[in-house]
């Protein structure tokens, strides 16, 4: 998962607006960040590993002029983990065009060969970002053209979708041109369109989540549609179309569940009110299965099970407290590449404040639980700090499957609950009693509002990858890539791709 942003304005640089939106994205990658910029004929790149604030000093934004530019943070998903995988992309040929990307190609592989074997183009790192950069740009070098417009823009991105197939937001600045974003034809990975009135004219905003849109004090107008793409010129010029017919309106599910800030809006959906409603649900189903539970209070795994918990807390009539303190300095233990870190980081993320806990049978909320070894830690800290019982509630169903479409969920063996009952759950965690959410409940949660999307993306909980392309095979050759076992060995021999 990452997050992507572009900007056009009407005169001053946009290289602050980027910057500042990404760190409204910051939750969506904290492995490395880029910005692009283009000025006066050429565009100017700077990347590298780190968090927003780490890798843009003074002297980096002075050189990042232009009224137009692209901005992206990454977290790393298969294979993806070298300071070359750092976005935007780039390619000189045609025109100039960088690329920031949002999700994965679930057929990179033989698009790759394609491109070397047909296209004559060189693919340089293992990111399938770079494969998409380069479909686009051998769609558009084949209309011949010294220049393109909006219409030729359009056309090469019906060819994108036509050979491309998984999960992506893409915004794409194409030199002396203008910016252009466009979305996967499920609308799987969001990214959405805002803009403003200033003095000098318009000016415009596409990002992943309309958070960044209305922190930088633009007007957040409506999401992209799935299969469609919004070109913006430099002039201000604003073009829509729809490029490819919409496939079955499936967004991700896990973007409410845990990836996207509360305060956004996606796809028509409050993220905050999805989890408030998620409460709702576990509420009712502790009514039925834990009739007689013994729960003295209600407390949350910061930040993103908080909603959800107040929630629980209210139906059951129930104390919520904070318990648990969050070193805010410490990336998202779910983002981070390697067991051997997640596990060092858990205790340097959080600490149980005693008095929350003691002589309590408390219940934990988290959003999911996806390895189990946080969760695990998290109920041995509330035992540590004297709690009697410990409950365990998730917000989502079992995550039982792997993410093939942006989110780097380990292999099955590697995933709790993959062969595994809700009891030998609780047991290998260490719960004296656990409850899921059920996968009904939680499509009912986000997809309550009348103007949603009623199907979601949910292959982590369901195994049904809503692309239809993706084999027993696939699902192996991306395995050995995200275990544990291959990560540490890729760290331990430097071998980053």
């Amino acid at each position: 998962m990452c997050g992507i942003i572009g900007v056009v304005t009407s005169g001053i640089p946009a290289n602050q607006l980027i910057y500042d939106g990404l760190t409204m994205l910051q939750h969506r990658g904290q492995d490395a960040a880029g910005i692009a910029t283009y000025n006066g004929g050429r565009i100017f790149l700077r990347k590298s590993n780190g968090l927003v604030r780490d890798v843009f000093q003074t002297h980096h934004m002075m050189n990042l002029p232009g009224t137009m530019g692209v901005g992206h943070v990454r977290y790393p998903t298969a294979g993806a983990e070298s300071n070359a995988e750092a976005q935007p992309f780039y390619v000189n040929s045609p025109y100039g065009i960088t690329l920031a990307h949002n999700g994965n190609l679930t057929n990179a592989d033989t698009i790759k060969q394609e491109l070397f074997e047909d296209d004559l183009r060189h693919i340089n790192t293992g990111s399938d970002s770079e494969v998409i950069l380069n479909v686009f740009a051998h769609e558009l070098q084949r209309l011949g053209k010294l220049s393109v417009d909006a219409s030729d823009i359009f056309e090469a991105i019906k060819r994108v979708h036509e050979r491309c197939s998984g999960a992506y937001g893409v915004i794409v600045m194409i030199a002396n041109v203008g910016l252009v974003a466009f979305r996967d034809p499920h609308g799987i990975r969001p990214i959405c369109y805002g803009t403003r009135q200033v003095k000098n004219g318009p000016e415009f905003m596409v990002a992943s989540e309309s958070v960044a849109i209305d922190t930088s004090g633009f007007e957040f107008v409506r999401d992209i549609a799935p299969g469609e793409a919004v070109f913006i010129s430099q002039n201000g010029d604003v073009e829509f179309q729809q490029c490819v017919k919409a496939k079955r309106y499936t967004p991700c599910i896990f973007e409410y569940v845990y990836f996207a800030r509360p305060d956004s809006i996606i796809d028509g959906i409050s993220v905050h009110k999805a989890r408030m409603r998620m409460g709702e649900a576990i509420v009712k189903k502790i009514a039925k299965e834990w009739v007689g539970r013994d729960i003295d209070v209600v407390i949350p795994v910061p930040d993103t099970a908080r909603t959800a918990a107040m929630e629980i807390a209210n139906g059951l009539n129930v104390k919520y407290r904070e318990g648990f303190i969050k070193n805010r300095y410490i990336p998202r233990t779910f983002l981070m590449p390697g067991q051997a870190l997640r596990k060092k980081s858990v205790k340097q993320k959080l600490n149980a404040i005693e008095l929350e806990f003691k002589g309590r049978n408390v219940l934990i909320v988290d959003d999911s639980i996806v390895r189990g070894t946080t969760s695990g830690q998290i109920i041995q800290m509330a035992r540590d700090a004297g709690a009697k019982k410990v409950y365990f509630a998730s917000a989502a169903p079992p995550v039982r499957y792997p993410n093939v479409y942006g989110i780097d969920m380990p292999n099955s063996a590697e995933l709790i609950a993959h062969g595994r009952d809700v009891d030998e759950i609780g047991m290998l965690i260490g719960a004296d009693d656990l409850i899921y959410q059920d996968i009904g409940d939680l499509v009912d949660a986000v997809g309550h509002h009348k103007n949603a999307p009623t199907t979601f993306e949910q292959s982590c909980f369901t195994g049904d990858y809503v692309t239809g392309d993706v084999s027993e095979e696939y699902l192996s050759s991306v395995s050995v890539l995200r275990s544990d076992e291959a990560k540490s060995t890729r760290e331990a021999s430097g071998d980053n791709f």
